[in-house]
């Protein structure tokens, strides 16, 4: 179990490689998953089922994908994030757009400054495996969830079928630095990927933590033979 100054150092790390990286975010992601990131950020949209009339989070929001198309369905919306570049990043695209139903905010989504069983909805994509401490995180979203609120967590999984997941592995290894490097000039930033998902629990370690935190519902959507997950989870 690692120690309060661990989680610390842990945040501190992941805040300053976002942070390095915000400016070429988007493109370095297009250009890693042939921006099929994209399209596995709608489904969560989609599956999420926001509505009129509902709360809603986008926690660890990054540059704003999943929160701009929850805005769309309507709703009252919250994008919030503890890496202050990307919440930039993510104003400036709002504003583009003239998107005026996304507000923003700072905060470290172990402390999220929100009442308990406040919100409808929280989604969070590409986030729950950099928290220092994945249980304590889904601990604190449950708390502001009501009941019958949904979780909606996409993030990068871990094949079953050991061949796909060595050449998925060798990609990231390989190739994902190297896209960092060629548009970032930052290689150890995406290096950091696949060193966070060999710690990560992934498909079946989060499934498990779902349940015995109390949701009466979990289920999980396997994409591209299990490289992504989408996990729905219902309190």
């Amino acid at each position: 179990m690692g120690t309060a100054s661990d989680s610390i150092s842990h945040t501190q790390k992941v805040d300053q490689l976002f942070g390095a990286i915000a400016a070429r975010y988007d493109l370095v992601n297009d250009i890693q998953s042939l921006g099929l990131h994209r399209v596995w950020k709608r489904r969560v949209v989609v599956l999420a089922n926001f509505n009129e009339g509902e709360t809603g989070l986008d926690l660890c929001c990054g540059t704003g994908d999943i929160a701009i198309g929850l805005a769309k369905r309507g709703g009252a919306l919250v994008g919030m994030d503890l890496n202050r570049p990307m919440l930039q990043q993510a104003a400036a695209r709002l504003a583009k757009r003239g998107e005026q139903r996304v507000n923003l905010a700072q905060a470290n989504a172990m402390q999220l400054p929100l009442g308990n069983h406040s919100l409808d909805l929280v989604t969070i994509g590409y986030g729950l495996r950099n928290l220092a401490n994945m249980d304590d995180g889904l601990r604190e979203i449950t708390r502001v969830l009501k009941p019958g609120g949904r979780l909606l967590i996409l993030d990068f999984g871990k094949p079953k079928n050991r061949i796909i997941r060595s050449v998925y592995f060798l990609y990231l290894a390989v190739m994902l630095p190297v896209f960092g490097w060629l548009c970032c000039g930052n290689a150890s930033a995406y290096a950091y990927i696949l060193d966070s998902l060999k710690k990560y629990s992934a498909q079946k370690g989060v499934t498990s933590v779902l349940r015995s935190t109390g949701y009466k519902s979990v289920k999980v959507i396997e994409i591209m033979a299990g490289a992504m997950s989408i996990h729905i989870a219902i309190k």
